[in-house]
């Protein structure tokens, strides 16, 4: 009986483990048979990162789109951006005589703070802000009444003055070619003499014709002249609420900053922000004192030397000056042939007296004021000039410095941190340089 009972109770244990051991190898293929169903359902499986490459290759593809058709139809896209500028102009130049007009402000802004600790008065910072901001603009505004009053009438004298003496330029003209050729007979200036006698009846249609088309020019000109005081008027709008909200700009504009720029880049950006501050005002603010004083030091030695057409000439040198390098000789050139029309030795003179000037401010006036603010060669900024007078004219080859000198500056950053990830010192370049000198 004994030897009965065992065998029983060990198939009872082996049929209760196995079942179990069994039953697993059974229901894995029921589960996995439902993995693939339920994949099968499920198609579009979604992935974050696949999503943002897609996002990012379409945007890519857009902007190609977008930089094609430009480039394609270039024309009309030269158009649209005139169009977009010109929209935009009292909004630019509002922000462009804020940023000019920001020092002065800013020192009235200083004054005004220590006049109310001596009387011992309490100002709100709005008002505050607001009196620094009359004060500016009260001088600015007076300044340019003040020209309009007494400067521009002056000129349209000159201009009117030198439109008259013409006939009797062109007579001086063909007597001292006459004597010229009587002194050098031998000299050919049968051209010279076609050249003018053909330039004046054209002179004459040209003015005659002014003259019949006058009514439709002033109706032009007069509906310009609506436009420009209607810009002006939101120009300086724009420009007043820049300055009284300057805090608040500046904080909109470093909340941007710190919402996209990562915390560690943070203080290089200060930096970066603030020297691309300094050399554009120190250039600007400096060029214009600069000039201003180089006008009223030719005007006074014009006065002196009784040159003729003073305050025309000093106006047109002191505004040509803002342009470097070749500034002087844009404002000088017009000066020297008007006022040889009247006196070659005046106009001898003048060109001595425009040289020493020049002379003057490049050696000692503009080092003092502007210094080497951009830091660039000449080089660069013949090529500045070259490039802002082509897309700009005058504006462009005044602000092209500036604006090249900023991105000199962001592209010599960019360039050291890429040397230094490569390990790569300013010691090894020389050394591969004077390599380079001692091969040749």
């Amino acid at each position: 009986m004994s030897q009965k009972s065992e065998p029983q109770k060990h198939d009872f244990a082996s049929a209760a483990k196995g079942p179990s051991a069994d039953a697993q190898p059974d229901m894995q293929p029921d589960s996995n048979a439902a993995d693939d169903s339920s994949r099968k359902k499920q198609r579009f499986i979604k992935n974050n990162q696949y999503f943002t490459i897609c996002i990012y290759a379409g945007v890519m593809v857009l902007i190609a789109a977008i930089i094609f058709k430009c480039v394609i139809d270039i024309d009309k896209t030269k158009a649209w951006l005139r169009q977009v500028i010109g929209m935009l102009s009292p909004f630019i130049l509002g922000a462009l005589l804020a940023y000019v007009l920001n020092p002065m402000v800013h020192m009235f802004y200083r004054l005004i703070g220590r006049l109310c600790d001596r009387l011992k008065l309490r100002l709100k910072h709005g008002l505050h802000t607001v009196l620094a901001i009359l004060i500016t603009y009260i001088i600015v505004i007076g300044f340019v009444v003040l020209t309009l009053l007494f400067v521009f009438p002056e000129i349209a004298k000159n201009l009117v003055d030198f439109v008259n003496y013409l006939p009797t330029a062109y007579n001086t003209v063909l007597d001292m070619l006459s004597r010229l050729q009587k002194r050098f007979p031998n000299l050919d200036i049968s051209m010279i003499r076609n050249y003018l006698a053909d330039a004046m009846p054209e002179l004459a249609s040209y003015l005659q014709n002014f003259a019949t088309n006058m009514v439709p020019a002033l109706y032009t000109i007069s509906m310009s002249i609506v436009d420009w005081v209607i810009n002006l008027f939101v120009t300086l709008i724009v420009s007043i609420y820049m300055l009284y909200d300057k805090r608040r700009i500046m904080r909109a504009a470093w909340r941007l900053i710190y919402a996209f720029l990562p915390k560690k880049h943070i203080p290089a950006c200060q930096e970066i922000l603030s020297e691309c501050n300094r050399l554009f005002s120190s250039f600007v603010v400096g060029k214009f004192i600069d000039s201003l004083i180089i006008g009223l030091l030719c005007f006074i030695l014009m006065t002196i030397l009784q040159l003729p057409y003073t305050l025309l000439i000093s106006i047109a040198v002191g505004v040509t000056n803002m342009i470097p390098y070749f500034g002087p000789f844009i404002g000088a050139i017009p000066g020297i042939v008007i006022i040889l029309f009247i006196s070659p030795l005046q106009a001898f003179i003048f060109t001595i007296m425009i040289l020493c000037l020049q002379q003057f401010d490049g050696l000692i006036l503009g080092p003092k004021i502007i210094g080497n603010s951009t830091g660039m060669k000449p080089l660069w900024i013949i090529f500045a000039i070259t490039i802002g007078g082509h897309l700009a004219g005058l504006i462009g080859m005044f602000l092209g410095v500036p604006v090249v000198a900023i991105f000199s500056y962001l592209f010599d950053l960019y360039l050291a941190h890429r040397l230094e990830r490569k390990n790569v010192s300013d010691a090894m370049v020389e050394s591969v340089l004077q390599k380079m000198e001692l091969d040749d």
